[in-house]
């Protein structure tokens, strides 16, 4: 046994069958981010609600890039920020303030991720937002919402307002800042992750073509949203979550340690 799975065998039998389970869906999570190309060095969050009545969360350790993320070195912290479980690791306090403000308000939100990805910040950039260019695009509108820049996360009383301006909404762009998304599983998040990750790329590209763009006639995207259905809370990346495990089991396996 090597030295990763060997301490990942020492930290699955301190925790719960069901927060084992999270704990690999999260650092699979972690490991798509970084093979879809939307991670950041070290930086941005992807955060799982641990199940129990504690209000406890995994997040990554700060300092460790998204693709050698294991399930056994996700950190155990509280509402507060408090590291609850031993860890050599610390945690990005900017991560926290954001995080935590979609855990302790969306009943729903057990999983949250945030990219600074190339696409996802351009639009963020821009004055109209995502537009209703693509299908993609369509299927994810209804589910967004917007909040303004005020600066690197640290501030909690950030958390008011960036709780208000998400609402009900599943998607936000963080204006000049990059996109998050939420979701009742960490399936839940990333297919809605990856849905408004596509539609940003294809705006970026649809744009930077220099000719005239065509929209959808008058109510198609409502429809096309209620098709794609994900404004509605759970199930929505259960089809497609076991192909892409198998994805990262053909490319590595050492996240599920």
């Amino acid at each position: 046994m090597s030295v990763a799975e060997d301490f990942g065998a020492s930290v699955r039998k301190q925790v719960s069958a069901d927060e084992w389970q999270v704990r690999v869906d999260l650092a699979a999570t972690y490991r798509l981010v970084a093979h879809y190309g939307w991670s950041d060095l070290i930086y941005t969050h992807i955060s799982a609600r641990v199940p129990g009545p504690e209000h406890h969360f995994l997040i990554n350790p700060y300092g460790m890039s998204f693709d050698e993320i294991t399930a056994s070195s996700l950190v155990k912290i509280d509402l507060d920020g408090n590291i609850v479980m031993p860890t050599d690791y610390a945690v990005n306090p900017a991560g926290f303030t954001i995080h935590s403000a979609v855990h302790m308000s969306v009943p729903d939100a057990n999983a949250v991720i945030h990219t600074h990805s190339d696409d996802g910040v351009a639009v963020s950039a821009q004055a109209d937002g995502l537009l209703p260019l693509s299908q993609t695009a369509m299927v994810v509108l209804e589910d967004l919402a917007y909040h303004d820049y005020e600066g690197i996360a640290l501030e909690h009383d950030e958390r008011e307002r960036l709780v208000r301006d998400l609402g009900n909404k599943h998607c936000m762009i963080l204006r000049n800042h990059g996109l998050l998304a939420a979701g009742a599983s960490c399936p839940d998040a990333f297919l809605r992750l990856y849905f408004l990750e596509r539609a940003c790329t294809m705006q970026v590209r649809a744009l930077a073509g220099g000719v005239k763009l065509t929209m959808p006639n008058q109510g198609v995207p409502e429809k096309t949203a209620e098709q794609g259905m994900f404004h509605k809370k759970h199930g929505i990346g259960n089809l497609a979550w076991p192909a892409l495990l198998r994805t990262l089991d053909r490319i590595d396996t050492s996240y599920r340690h």
